[in-house]
């Protein structure tokens, strides 16, 4: 699985010691995570939007911090204070939206392979976005309660990423790569997930799931493997 969280080991009293720029200076000693966005810009110097510009252009120039997508940029490697998570930078990058699809089935274990970039759920239009930390993709997943089966969880450095559960994140994938399943085998020969992981899923947890969703394929796989569970 993709490393998720970015960690370094440069002491802040060394970067402290360096002449940065007044940008990222700012934005070292007062953001609480390392992106940060063109308002937050704004807050940190009121005032004539071409300074502000300015101060931006030469702190990518000299690599001190990185542009992401257009209003979003975070601080270089030797200038975060903590470790950055990717799964909590999706968020920023494109929402609502929450990881769900093969990223969440990697996290949770479910699949074997390897992901190479962060899939999410979105209620808006699907978008891809290739950044110089990696390939965010959303796919459009229209339900009924958006964050029904999605979990709030923070990591060890205080990062906040909302991830879907297994089921969910299969419900998502069959309706974006749109699958004609109708219940389990179809899912343990293609993904190769283990029967054993299925084990935690409930009848109250498909249900849900089956109500959220109005999409037909979608609904069908979802009752084809209730029916296979024999809940």
């Amino acid at each position: 699985m993709i490393c998720q969280i970015l960690s370094y080991d440069d002491s802040i009293s060394k970067i402290t010691g360096e002449d940065m720029n007044k940008l990222t200076e700012q934005v070292f000693g007062s953001m609480p995570h390392s992106q940060f966005t063109s308002q937050d810009v704004a807050t940190l110097f009121p005032g004539s939007e071409d300074r502000r510009y300015g101060l931006v252009r030469r702190a990518i120039a000299s690599g001190e911090i990185i542009h992401i997508r257009r209003g979003l940029y975070c601080l270089a490697r030797k200038y975060q204070k903590k470790g950055m998570n990717l799964y909590a930078l999706a968020q920023h990058v494109y929402g609502p939206s929450y990881v769900s699809l093969e990223s969440a089935l990697s996290w949770h274990g479910w699949i074997p392979e390897a992901v190479h970039s962060i899939t999410n759920a979105s209620s808006r239009k699907s978008k891809e976005f290739k950044t110089p930390l990696g390939l965010f993709s959303y796919e459009r997943i229209p339900q009924d309660l958006f964050y029904s089966e999605v979990k709030r969880l923070t990591d060890e450095s205080g990062n906040v990423f909302l991830m879907a559960s297994p089921l969910k994140a299969l419900a998502d994938y069959v309706y974006a790569r749109k699958k004609d399943w109708t219940g389990i085998e179809p899912v343990v020969g293609s993904l190769r997930i283990e029967t054993e992981e299925f084990e935690q899923v409930t009848r109250d947890t498909l249900e849900g799931l089956i109500s959220n969703y109005s999409n037909y394929r979608v609904k069908r796989f979802l009752e084809g493997l209730r029916k296979d569970l024999d809940l």
